[in-house]
């Protein structure tokens, strides 16, 4: 019987990215790329992109697969794995947190908003505990119709693209 992977395991940095040339029909991408080729990424390298998210700025799934394209010269990132590689991101960090590590040294998973700056129930703790995290760093989340949202999430995007950010 094989072990269960931790949430640390999941970003080994010895994956690498695969880019997919021909993008079979109805797969996710397919429509948005165009022709065009997608990469899937790897978990690692998604958080080493969060990461670079710093207190006060939010970005998006979309912020973070168009940072992917651009890096691997493709159409598009594949959307689907690249939010599965956010939750892996903020599962290991909120591991390293029950750890006992320095919360200054964590992926900050909460920066990280779906499309239209919405929290996301999906990462650990739900949106309440996005909320708070935000919060602490003065970032208001308020009710959008039944979801939470950002509402000046495109002003608290960095400046600069992502991938270039240090």
């Amino acid at each position: 019987m094989t072990k269960r992977k931790s949430a640390l395991d999941h970003l080994d940095p010895s994956r690498s990215p695969h880019i997919v040339h021909v993008i079979p029909p109805g797969a996710p991408g397919y429509r948005e790329a165009k022709g065009g080729s997608m990469v899937i990424s790897t978990p690692a390298e998604v958080d080493a992109l969060i990461r670079r998210v710093d207190s006060g700025q939010v970005v998006t799934l979309d912020d973070i697969r168009q940072a992917l394209a651009r890096r691997h010269s493709t159409a598009v990132a594949c959307p689907v794995s690249t939010a599965i590689f956010i939750n892996m991101a903020a599962r290991a960090a909120e591991a390293r947190r029950a750890r006992g590590e320095d919360p200054e040294t964590l992926t900050p998973w909460w920066r990280v908003l779906k499309t239209g700056g919405l929290l996301n129930p999906k990462l650990p703790g739900g949106i309440e505990r996005q909320q708070v995290l935000l919060a602490a760093e003065g970032v208001r989340a308020s009710p959008l119709r039944r979801h939470l949202a950002v509402y000046d999430y495109e002003a608290r995007r960095p400046a600069e693209p992502l991938e270039n950010l240090p």
